[in-house]
C-alpha cells in the first residue's frame, strides 16, 4: 500500500493492490468528498459523507486525512524496521584466511545478533580483488550484499586497471573499519639494520638489492616503489602470489627485503625470524612500538597503510548505509574485538559514510598517481 499527502494538507490518497487490481482513495477535503477509482475506469467516482452536515463531513474527512498522514509516517517507519528480513552476504573479494577475510568473519559473527539475521562471508578471489568487487558492485542496493573494500581492490586497481569493470561509483561507503600500515622486514643476516642504512646499501649496489612483496600492484608493492622514488635508490620487485611464499623465501634468505602487512609480519618478527626496519605509516604501530616510522627516519609524511572498509552497491537507501555504519562501530568497539585487532597491529576506525567515502576518495587519487608515476599496468 501506498499512501501520499498533497501539500498544504489538501488531500490525501491511499493506492493498494486488490487482487491484482490497483484501488485508489482519494479523501479530498479542500472539495469536501472522497474519490475512489479503480485501475481500468474511465472515471473517478465521488462520494461525499452522507446524512451529516457541510461541516460535520468537513472534520470527518479532515480526520480521515490525518490517519492517512500517519500512514505515510508508519509505513515509512515500517520500511525502515523491516531491514534486514533475510540473510545478508559479505563479500570478501581474495581467498580466505587472509587479513580481509578474518576481518569479515569477526565482524559478521557480531553483526548477526546486532540486526537480528544471519551474516554470511562469501570469498569470491581473484584478479586482486576486482572479481568480487564487481559482484558487489552489479548486485541489487538493497543492503543484502555487500563488500570488505580494501587498497588494493578499492583504490589501486582504478589506476593498475584501464579496462576495470568497476569503478568507485559503483559503491556507497559504509564504514572504514581498520588501517595498518606495510612493514619493512629483511632477514636477520642482511646487514641493514635501519631504513637509512636500506637506502644506502640500495645506493652502493644499484639494480641488486631485491625485495619481496604479495603481488604486482598490492600496497606491499607500491609501498616500497614509492620510497625507492622519494630516496632516489633502485630496487628489483619480486612478486609473489600472495604474501605467505614472500615470508618463506625471505625467512629462508632467497630474497633479503619484504614489505607487507604489519600481521602477517608480526609472527615472525616475534620470533626472531624476520627483523623489521620501519613502519610505513606517521605514527608508531602499538605492536611495533620500537620499531621506527619512515617519518621519523627521514621521510616527512610518508605513508603506505592497508585498510578495510565495508561497501554496498551504489543506490543503497542511505537508511540502510547508517543503520550498518552504526552497527559496524558498535561491532568495532566491542573490548574483546578490539583488543583482537590492535594486539596483531590494525588501528580500529568505524567511520561514518560521509568519512569513508572522503578516505577512499583520497586513496585512490594517492595511489593513482603513484601507478602513473611509476608507469605501472595490468591488464
Amino acid at each position: 500500500m501506498q499512501a501520499v499527502v498533497s501539500a498544504m494538507q489538501q488531500s490525501c490518497h491511499f493506492k493498494k493492490q486488490i487482487k491484482n487490481t490497483t484501488i485508489t482513495v482519494i479523501f479530498d477535503v479542500k472539495n469536501d468528498n472522497v474519490i475512489i477509482n479503480k485501475a481500468g475506469d474511465r472515471a473517478m467516482k465521488r462520494f461525499a459523507p452522507m446524512g451529516v452536515s457541510t461541516a460535520r463531513r468537513k472534520v470527518l474527512l479532515g480526520t480521515m486525512m490525518a490517519a492517512c498522514g500517519w500512514a505515510v509516517v508508519g509505513a515509512a517507519l515500517a520500511s525502515d524496521a523491516a531491514y534486514p528480513t533475510r540473510p545478508i552476504t559479505i563479500v570478501v573479494p581474495f581467498p580466505a584466511g587472509g587479513s580481509s577475510d578474518a576481518i569479515a568473519r569477526l565482524l559478521a559473527a557480531e553483526l548477526s545478533p546486532r540486526l537480528n539475521q544471519t551474516v554470511v562471508v562469501e570469498n569470491k578471489a581473484g584478479a586482486n580483488g576486482s572479481i568480487g568487487s564487481v559482484l558487489v558492485a552489479k548486485a541489487a542496493p538493497d543492503g543484502y550484499t555487500l563488500l570488505i573494500s580494501g587498497i588494493g581492490s578499492n583504490a589501486i586497481n582504478y589506476g593498475l586497471y584501464p579496462k576495470l569493470s568497476y569503478s568507485d561509483k559503483n559503491f556507497a561507503h559504509i564504514s572504514l573499519l581498520t588501517t595498518g600500515p606495510n612493514v619493512i622486514a629483511v632477514n636477520p643476516a642482511f646487514s641493514p639494520k635501519s631504513l637509512k642504512e636500506l637506502v644506502t646499501y640500495a645506493r652502493t649496489h644499484p639494480g641488486q638489492m631485491q625485495a619481496a612483496n604479495s603481488g604486482n600492484g598490492s600496497s606491499n608493492h607500491l609501498g616500497m616503489a614509492m620510497l625507492a622514488k622519494a630516496a632516489g635508490f633502485d630496487v628489483v620487485h619480486v612478486p609473489y602470489k600472495g604474501g605467505a611464499p614472500a615470508i618463506v623465501d625471505v625467512i629462508a634468505g632467497h630474497v633479503p627485503v619484504i614489505t607487507s602487512n604489519q600481521d602477517a609480519l608480526l609472527p615472525y618478527v616475534q620470533s626472531g625470524k624476520l627483523r623489521p626496519i620501519a613502519v610505513l605509516s606517521t605514527e608508531r604501530n602499538p605492536a611495533y612500538p620500537d620499531v621506527p616510522t619512515a617519518v621519523e627516519q627521514g621521510f616527512p609524511g610518508f605513508s603506505a597503510v592497508s585498510w578495510f572498509g565495508l561497501a554496498a552497491p551504489a543506490g543503497t537507501p542511505q537508511a540502510i548505509v547508517d543503520q550498518l555504519s552504526k552497527a559496524s562501530a558498535e561491532v568495532l568497539n566491542l573490548p574483546a574485538i578490539k583488543q583482537k585487532l590492535e594486539t596483531i597491529g590494525f588501528v580500529v576506525v568505524g567511520s561514518t559514510p560521509q568519512q569513508a567515502a572522503a578516505f577512499v576518495k583520497m586513496e585512490s587519487d594517492k595511489w593513482g598517481e603513484v601507478v602513473k608515476t611509476n608507469g605501472l599496468t595490468a591488464e
